[in-house]
């Protein structure tokens, strides 16, 4: 009997145990990438430290909650501490806040979860788009197209960077100069970005003739950018007519922004 009551008692101390780690737990991250998107371009942090490359489970934890954040690293981007850089452009030394104006495309999720000692929480987290595709149009309609050499632009007012953990915008507005092709009457430029910032986003936009001649004209495009941020999936262009001069004395101008419902915008 004694021997029996021994062996009982040593059963009872014995504790059954679901993990290695009675005292912590682990978070196993299933994420749901965009169609097309290779695994091996994605970051998963949890707390902020990034997991081993091909492993979706973290180290013991201790009980609590706990952040889980995954993005990918585009071209034209630079992630540091949670935050999403626009890589910088060259520019003049009085616009040093240039930002690539079309980077790839952003996406990032994040979530808290509670782990419980001696369990494995099992998240599926899902990513969103944080960038949103821009097309500028614009339509000669006064004026001879083919006198147009070349034409530059700087659009002020656009977002530089996004925080990952919070979801927002960060940091103060900066500049970006859009690429703007001319093909016989329409002059177009394709954007990708973050969001606005500022209290105005400006379009400056610089003719240069076939004469040598060169003029400058400034566009607000505030209220036309307003719904900019609504749905980050659908592409978003703005169309407007452009005026130039057909004699000495004349300045040429920008008129009548208008959003495109369901213009569609092929970037490459």
């Amino acid at each position: 009997m004694a021997v029996f009551a021994l062996l009982l008692a040593s059963c009872v101390k014995d504790e059954l145990h679901d993990t290695p780690h009675p005292d912590q737990g682990v978070v196993s991250v299933s994420v749901d990438y965009p169609q097309g998107a290779e695994e091996d371009d994605y970051t998963v942090e949890v707390d902020g430290k990034p997991l081993d490359e091909g492993d979706n489970a973290s180290n013991p934890l201790i009980p609590g909650e706990h952040t889980v954040l995954v993005y990918n690293t585009p071209e034209g981007f630079t992630v540091t501490d949670g935050i999403a850089y626009v890589e910088r452009v060259d520019g003049t030394r009085a616009l040093t806040d240039l930002i690539d104006p079309l980077p790839e495309t952003l996406y990032s999720g994040t979530k808290t979860v509670t782990v419980v000692a001696d369990d494995t929480l099992h998240l599926d987290l899902s990513v969103a788009q944080r960038t949103r595709d821009l097309r500028l149009e614009l339509t000669v309609t006064e004026g001879d197209p083919e006198r147009i050499a070349s034409i530059t632009g700087i659009l002020s007012g656009v977002a530089g960077a996004y925080d990952l953990r919070s979801e927002t915008l960060h940091g103060e507005a900066v500049s970006t100069a859009p690429a703007f092709i001319r093909n016989g009457d329409k002059i177009e430029a394709d954007l990708r970005l973050l969001g606005t910032m500022g209290e105005a986003q400006v379009l400056t936009l610089t003719l240069t003739f076939t004469d040598g001649q060169t003029q400058t004209t400034e566009s607000d495009l505030t209220e036309a950018l307003a719904g900019f941020g609504s749905d980050m999936t659908e592409p978003f262009t703005l169309t407007a007519g452009l005026r130039t001069p057909m004699e000495a004395g004349f300045s040429a101008s920008i008129t009548d922004w208008e959003v495109v419902d369901g213009g569609h915008v092929d970037i490459h």
